[in-house]
């Protein structure tokens, strides 16, 4: 709800901002029914993907068509859907992905080679499912004629960009303006608070091996690799690992790695052995084992377990 928002009020505001309505746009549906967000709320449509088809000719043809998903994105599958969508993009229609849209337009087989932006909880799934699309932990990314954001409050960024590209810099800081925004962010800025904001941690040392550890999680480093690369021993990164993590830097590289595994089985379906190979462990056997013992219940338990929510 809060991409689909931040997606449009923009472009109200741009219409007030220029005193004329430089932007319409209508909603539509598969079926033309009304769409539930994961809040609860209802949201009415104007068309259905059969209206749709019809316009695509006509002088209500779009300049742009913008998906906007959500949660459990992975299972969605629609044929025409993904049909529609090429049929539009070869018609030189812009294609946008809001939040998780990015997963539909490449499920449609419109990212290969493209740049293009994800929610960093789905990235890890999405990159395993579609190894050919070229996407980043940005905000949003441009790529010719394939807009894509991360989602969230990232939907205004883009869409201040989109203004930008057909009005000044005028009406774009009048529009921050009247949404209370400061100002306008650039693609490559950061989807999660930095490091030092999200743990807590002051210590530079502790943060880069930490960056270390979070870059290499299909193939771990070493400890002693890891100290070679800051510049300490494996005395000094133990002490203080101990200090700032209240753990050992071996237990807290197996957490990472593990909650990588855990989006894996939730986001993609991709088999349990292949997850534990993506996340860094030699055998199936042991990956179970430790997955077991954070989170108290099996890689196929927790599979099972979302496959039951998602059919709920």
């Amino acid at each position: 709800m809060v991409a689909f928002a931040t997606a449009l009020e923009p472009l109200r505001a741009a219409n007030r901002m220029a005193g004329y309505e430089a932007y319409g746009w209508r909603l539509a549906s598969a079926d033309g029914r009304p769409v539930q967000a994961s809040n609860g709320v209802e949201i009415a449509v104007d068309s259905s993907l059969a209206d749709e088809r019809q316009k695509m000719t006509g002088r209500d043809r779009p300049t742009m068509v913008v998906v906007c998903g959500g949660l459990s994105i992975e299972t969605y599958v629609n044929k025409s859907v993904f049909a529609w969508l090429r049929e539009e993009y070869n018609r030189g229609v812009a294609l946008g992905g809001l939040c998780t849209g990015a997963h539909i337009l490449a499920a449609a087989g419109l990212l290969a080679n493209k740049r293009c932006a994800i929610h960093w909880e789905n990235l890890p799934g999405f990159a395993e499912k579609f190894p050919k699309a070229n996407v980043f932990a940005d905000l949003f990314e441009i790529d010719a004629n394939i807009y894509t954001c991360a989602g969230g409050t990232a939907a205004m960024d883009m869409m201040f960009h989109l203004i930008g590209e057909d009005f000044d810099d005028n009406i774009v800081n009048r529009v921050c303006e009247q949404l209370l925004t400061d100002r306008v962010r650039s693609p490559s800025d950061r989807q999660r608070l930095p490091l030092r904001a999200r743990l807590g941690v002051q210590n530079s040392k502790v943060l880069t091996i930490i960056e270390l550890m979070e870059a290499n999680l299909s193939e771990p480093l070493s400890l002693v690799e890891v100290a070679e690369a800051v510049g300490l021993s494996r005395r000094q990164i133990e002490r203080l690992f101990r200090q700032e993590m209240g753990r050992s830097p071996a237990r807290y590289y197996l957490e990472i790695r593990l909650d990588r595994a855990r989006h894996l089985l939730i986001q993609s379906t991709m088999p349990v052995v292949e997850v534990a190979v993506a996340c860094g462990f030699v055998s199936a056997s042991h990956f179970s084992k430790c997955y077991r013992e954070l989170y108290a219940r099996s890689p196929q338990q927790e599979r099972a377990d979302r496959k039951q929510l998602i059919a709920a």
